[in-house]
């Protein structure tokens, strides 16, 4: 039985000033380089991108070699370019089960746990696009007419927006240690049914009024898209947002028969580079329009406040840091154990970092991969 944690992401981290970009070095030659491949990305060359500070993002690399800081890859994107590719050794699980020591490369799958939530919220906007699913505004319970049982004047309020932004007001407890069974999640991934155990759950609070963090949520939302679509949502996700990002290579576990939308997925840090410049280009990839512009704008904008100082969209966190002053706004995909996806619209940037993390729960655990985003932004010249 496969079991996640949820983990504060931010502590208070994001709005810590970045210093001035220094002067430094040339980098050695080729040094996170990125490897042209048969996959889609444009690459820089080794002295093809003047706005990247190379010698800076080598020199970071070696600090996490030097400090086993167990960062498995960071890659980053500028441009719709794929700019800076470096992987590493570390310790890593595969559905919670530790597998020592690996040698992660381009061709390694990883698991990004949480990020699959946005990903979830991709898939859930090509299902509204297409008109498979009407609305947000559609009462959840309508979708569950077999747990009819369950319903109350309380939880009729239900909507599939209070699901794609953490608000339902259903009691649940996460935040314990992975494999500590007081976790409504391991208990969901053990019922007979995981969708009547969440909606099973006492109601805490109304609909919509206070985000609280519920993997539970992402269940009813991977049922909800096989219900709409006819199929499981991996294999939803697979035809319709996969394949056109030329994503031929991925693993997604599955509960009960339903997809794990909530943490199951496993990618190419390649790949989770492009779910990143997809969105930051509007839903676009290769010119083609694979998700709505309106679904990517809506479904980036806040929502409702979280935690730690940021704000959440539908499934995506919404942060905040300075660069040399000023805020630089970010929209990103987070998952436990070092796992994120960051998108920087007003720097043209998507930084992507994978880590081994996954049962360490202090805050020195998150400052490693966001330290490695904050260090890439401090190597990053502003445009214009």
């Amino acid at each position: 039985m496969r079991r996640r944690q949820f983990v504060s992401f931010l502590g208070g981290a994001a709005l810590a000033p970045l210093a001035a970009l220094p002067v430094y070095a040339d980098p050695p030659d080729g040094c996170g380089v990125p490897i042209a491949r048969d996959d889609g990305w444009p690459v820089a060359s080794v002295n093809g991108d003047t706005l990247i500070d190379r010698g800076a993002l080598c020199r970071m690399a070696d600090r996490l070699v030097a400090s086993s800081a167990n960062v498995h890859a960071v890659l980053v994107a500028r441009g719709g370019k794929l700019v800076f590719e470096r992987y590493f050794r570390g310790s890593d699980e595969i559905n919670s089960h530790p597998v020592g020591k690996v040698n992660f490369d381009a061709d390694t799958l990883h698991n990004v746990k949480s990020v699959s939530k946005s990903v979830a919220s991709l898939a859930v906007g090509i299902a509204l696009d297409r008109g498979l699913i009407r609305n947000v505004n559609e009462p959840i319970f309508s979708f569950f007419p077999e747990l009819s049982d369950l319903r109350s004047a309380e939880k009729d309020r239900l909507q599939l927006s209070h699901a794609l932004t953490m608000s339902m007001g259903l009691k649940w407890v996460e935040a314990t240690p992975d494999r500590n069974y007081d976790n409504d999640e391991v208990r969901m991934q053990m019922a007979r049914d995981p969708c009547g155990y969440v909606l099973g759950l006492p109601v805490t609070a109304p609909p919509g009024q206070e985000f609280f963090y519920n993997t539970g949520a992402l269940t009813l939302l991977s049922a909800i898209v096989r219900k709409a679509t006819g199929r499981p949502l991996d294999e939803f996700a697979r035809e319709t947002l996969f394949e056109p990002l030329g994503i031929t290579g991925f693993e997604w576990s599955r509960v009960r028969g339903d997809s794990d939308a909530g943490g199951g997925l496993r990618l190419r840090p390649r790949d989770m580079a492009k779910i990143g410049q997809l969105v930051l280009a509007g839903g676009r990839w290769n010119d083609r329009q694979v998700v709505s512009k309106a679904w990517i704008e809506t479904s980036t904008a806040p929502k409702i406040e979280a935690t730690d100082g940021q704000s959440y969209g539908y499934l995506w966190w919404l942060g905040r840091s300075l660069l040399n002053g000023r805020k630089v706004h970010w929209a990103g995909a987070l998952g436990r154990g070092g796992q994120s996806i960051r998108i920087v619209p007003e720097l043209d940037l998507v930084v992507v970092v994978t880590a081994g993390h996954y049962q360490d729960y202090s805050p020195q655990a998150f400052q490693v991969q966001y330290g490695v985003f904050r260090d890439v932004l401090r190597a990053t010249t502003p445009p214009g």
